[in-house]
């Protein structure tokens, strides 16, 4: 007699969840891993630092004060008026995140959400908003925000980013719509639309997840890159009030030959402050990247 042998299917595993993509990523890449602790301890240092630091004391008027260089209670030393670098430097830090964030997933949501919707219907309401979005394209964008700066009564931190957010969601309005229309001919969303789906859950339930990696990217590069143009209208003088602190603004002091030379302390840790926060940015933007487009690839 033979015996019947029990056969027992093999078990398949589960494909790894997201979470555990990620850590996987981080820990083969040392780089984005050290970017990525660096940053945290930056973020909570500059806005734990920050409650403890009243704006109004930190620009007040010193002339007494003016160009303390860093020791004798001074962390940083005073600028030309006699206020705190060090305190400067953390509001300041705090502002251009909070600003080039803020810009970021305003200029997300709208630009990626048009983006797949023109996408996907076409037609109509592809022609009239890819007609917005070429004739805002080629206004000179830099020059309005300068005029719009200038004449704008009672201008602050609202009105920068509400201006800002204005005029850079077209780019990512135009680059998710390409990469929807090649998505809308794939064979899972005809059966979607065969099984009845409805649209908005095709579009955000099931095509914009196989968006992911390709919006991660477009976000981090996105948050290093408006933080930057925070710095640099700020720098020019049409960025931030002269009485908000902003990181530019005290790079822009370096356009004094002596404080360029012979003051660093008024300039330096803000320009080694941006390149630190751009970088981390950067290596974990990356990193997440990755992780996605595997998550993708394993389904």
């Amino acid at each position: 007699m033979t015996k019947e042998k029990n056969i027992q299917p093999e078990a398949v595993s589960a494909p790894p969840t997201g979470l555990k993509m990620i850590a996987r990523e981080f820990k083969k890449d040392k780089m984005a891993m050290f970017s990525l602790v660096l940053l945290v301890v930056l973020l909570l240092g500059i806005f734990i630092s920050a409650l403890f630091l009243d704006q109004e004391s930190v620009m007040k008027v010193s002339i007494l004060d003016k160009y303390n260089s860093p020791g004798n209670g001074w962390i940083l030393g005073a600028d030309e008026g006699g206020r705190d670098v060090f305190g400067q430097l953390i509001i300041g830090a705090r502002n251009s995140i909070v600003i080039g964030f803020s810009i970021t997933i305003i200029t997300s949501v709208i630009g990626v959400g048009l983006g797949i919707i023109t996408g996907y219907y076409g037609g109509m309401i592809d022609s009239i908003i890819m007609r917005i979005v070429d004739f805002i394209m080629i206004l000179p964008i830099m020059m309005i925000i300068i005029v719009f700066v200038t004449i704008t009564p009672n201008y602050n931190v609202y009105s920068f980013v509400g201006i800002m957010s204005a005029f850079y969601w077209v780019a990512k309005a135009r680059l998710f719509r390409g990469k929807t229309l090649s998505e809308v001919r794939r064979d899972y969303i005809s059966a979607s639309k065969t099984l009845g789906t409805s649209d908005f859950k095709i579009m955000f339930g099931e095509l914009m997840p196989n968006l992911s990696s390709l919006i991660i990217t477009n976000l981090t590069i996105n948050f290093a890159g408006n933080i930057g143009i925070e710095t640099t209208m700020s720098y020019l003088g049409f960025g931030l009030p002269p009485t908000t602190p902003s990181l530019g603004t005290l790079i822009g002091y370096a356009s004094n030959g002596d404080v360029l030379s012979n003051k660093l302390w008024i300039w330096a840790p803000a320009s080694l402050l941006i390149l630190v926060l751009m970088l981390s940015i950067n290596y974990v933007g990356q990193a997440f990247k990755r992780s996605a487009d595997a998550r993708q690839r394993l389904g």
